[in-house]
């Protein structure tokens, strides 16, 4: 069985527009053909929608039917002229048996009589024009609409690109900070030195598991938010407090992966590693009204010093971890996401995201 839909490119609003473009066309028609003294306005209006009616029917639908394999809805080759020889055949045949049965014309039809009289030629040359003209519309609308895919896919998987490489620039920045302080460790505590390893190796399984896509659940963000923070506290041992807050009904919400651990990451190193006695970091999700996902790093450090107004916006962050958080939230959500930064009255630096709610 052929796993194709029988009508791939069908959608039944197009289709009836298609419709309606033709029925328009078919008044126009009529009402020139009334104005030259062809005849009557209503028996013209009905000779016109009959034959320009049936033919779109026969080409619409027999284009459809022949372009189920293919991404341009249009039949290609020699099927193409066919189709519309076919449609211009049935308009003039059985638009012009209704427009003479309206008239009350009960003479038999002759091809003869048909391709030679004034209005058998009239007839002929209003099926063809109608039918060309409704060809020319759906090959070019269904050209633009393959182009139109094409740039999307091409959109998406550049976007895709992006987002590996800036995964694949963020993870070794990390990477190198921890085995950093592990050789410091290995020679000063081994006990804490071991402890440290055992959450690296904790969070590095994490990652790898959540490598394979651009986006995961919160809970997940948040599982491996907890093992870099276990790991960071080894390092900083009572200097570094955190809590992280999530409700139950957020678990499942997509996030891109790697999203918060650049943001605490940015926090401990600006806001309490310069601080003797450290600070705590709270990192916490909530729903807006708003229908859109709020993320936020709250931490009681140093606060943003002398950081300039514009680098506290998703255009214009400029710390490393921020800059991918930026890049990343722009790629897959463009206006719809925000980074923000800013000094909390209480003393240190509020960091949220806010991106859309998807479950």
């Amino acid at each position: 069985m052929d796993p194709t839909p029988l009508l791939a490119h069908f959608n039944a609003r197009t289709f009836a527009l298609h419709g309606l473009c033709t029925a328009v066309l078919c008044c126009l028609i009529a009402l020139t053909l009334q104005a030259t003294g062809q005849g009557a306005w209503d028996a013209q209006l009905v000779y016109s929608l009959a034959v320009g009616l049936i033919s779109w029917l026969v080409i619409d639908l027999g284009r459809l039917l022949l372009t189920r394999h293919q991404a341009i809805p249009w039949p290609a080759g020699w099927r193409g002229p066919l189709l519309v020889s076919a449609g211009i055949a049935a308009g003039a045949l059985l638009g012009g048996a209704i427009g003479r049965l309206y008239r009350g014309d009960d003479q038999p039809f002759s091809l003869g009589q048909a391709l030679t009289s004034p209005a058998g030629l009239t007839t002929l040359a209003l099926t063809a024009a109608i039918s060309i003209a409704m060809c020319l519309v759906l090959y070019h609308r269904g050209k633009a609409q393959e182009l139109q895919r094409a740039i999307v896919q091409s959109q998406r998987d550049t976007a895709e690109a992006r987002l590996k490489l800036l995964e694949a620039q963020l993870e070794p920045h990390m990477v190198f900070n921890t085995l950093a302080n592990l050789r410091v460790l290995i020679a000063s505590d081994t006990p804490r030195a071991e402890a440290m390893l055992d959450h690296f190796i904790a969070y590095l399984r994490a990652t790898l598991a959540g490598a394979r896509t651009p986006q995961h659940a919160l809970e997940a963000e948040f599982a491996r938010l907890g093992d870099y923070l276990e790991l960071m506290a080894v390092r900083m041992g009572a200097r570094l407090r955190y809590q992280l807050e999530l409700p139950a009904e957020l678990a499942g919400a997509a996030v891109p992966s790697l999203l918060l651990q650049p943001l605490v990451e940015n926090a401990i190193r600006h806001g309490l590693e310069p601080q003797i006695a450290g600070g705590e970091i709270v990192v916490r999700a909530q729903a807006t009204r708003q229908g859109q996902l709020l993320l936020e790093v709250l931490d009681n450090g140093a606060g943003l010093g002398e950081e300039p107004p514009e680098a506290r916006t998703l255009e214009g962050a400029r710390h490393f971890g921020l800059t991918q958080v930026r890049e990343r939230l722009l790629t897959l959500h463009g206006s719809q996401a925000t980074l923000t930064l800013e000094a909390r009255a209480e003393g240190g630096t509020r960091c949220s995201v806010s991106l859309p709610l998807l479950c």
